[in-house]
């Protein structure tokens, strides 16, 4: 089931993507509409984190395209936000909070121009809203995982984007900060950003996504949640890697899930 969008925020069309002439992604199309919160899901290798690194031309792609607003991502690059996975960032770079925060407002400057008053006071005003202003001067490299990647958040709300990607954002956080920046991610959907998550808690994604897209190196389905995430679709998509797939129906029945995919 694929459910196409008019005027979309992200088109991808027949998108390929292989490694050593080893397909990942294959024939790979959907719309996705302005406004949603999209959660991507999908077993291990999947290729979930390969389709928004793709869109945002950080891997080559074989065939297909993929459109932002309806343009190359060149055209638009200052109105999109990506965020990759915390295990994939060098975190001895020496900068603290701020700093990294402070970075995420050099896409509006221009090159060779410096932060303004106004950038400084946006930085430390992301760093509130995610509770981590006290922590504005620490060095990345002392806070704790939680922590990092409330600072990674900030920074992606300093661009103040119009499209957010967003790889494991939740990985390896408590439930109070993972509630704290799901509020966050909400609260920017209601102000007409558009947020999609690669994600793994299958019990939390009628709670948290208007929108999901379901990936198994080939697309499954793409649809507003309560289309999709139905239980011929789940088996569809995660085969045999889904805990307790055998009880599913009569987990889906309940609206219970198994906390994580393994």
């Amino acid at each position: 089931m694929i459910t196409h969008v008019e005027n979309p925020v992200v088109e991808v069309h027949d998108l390929t993507v292989s490694y050593h002439k080893k397909p990942v992604l294959w024939g790979v199309d959907f719309t996705l509409p302005q406004g949603a919160l999209v959660g991507i899901l999908g077993p291990n290798g999947a290729g979930k984190s390969t389709l928004i690194k793709t869109i945002m031309g950080l891997i080559p792609h074989s065939s297909g395209f993929s459109k932002l607003f309806g343009k190359e991502l060149s055209e638009v690059r200052n109105r999109v936000s990506y965020v990759p996975q915390r295990e994939s960032v060098d975190w001895d770079f020496p900068a603290s909070a701020y700093d990294v925060v402070l970075m995420g407002r050099y896409g509006k400057l221009g090159l060779f121009n410096r932060p303004r008053k106004a950038d400084k006071e946006m930085a430390m005003n992301c760093l509130e809203k995610v509770g981590m202003a006290d922590f504005a001067h620490r060095q990345i490299a002392q806070l704790s995982g939680g922590q990092q990647q409330r600072v990674f958040l900030a920074r992606a709300l300093a661009q103040d984007a119009d499209l957010y990607f967003m790889d494991e954002p939740f990985a390896g956080v408590d439930a109070s900060t993972e509630a704290i920046l799901m509020d966050i991610l909400k609260s920017m959907v209601t102000r007409g950003k558009t947020v999609a998550v690669v994600h793994h808690d299958l019990q939390s994604v009628k709670e948290y996504f208007s929108w999901v897209l379901l990936l198994n190196m080939r697309l499954v389905a793409s649809g507003k949640t309560e289309e999709v995430f139905q239980e011929e679709l789940l088996q569809r998509t995660f085969g045999g890697k889904l805990t307790l797939l055998s009880k599913m129906s009569e987990l889906v029945h309940k609206n219970e899930f198994p906390v994580r995919e393994s």
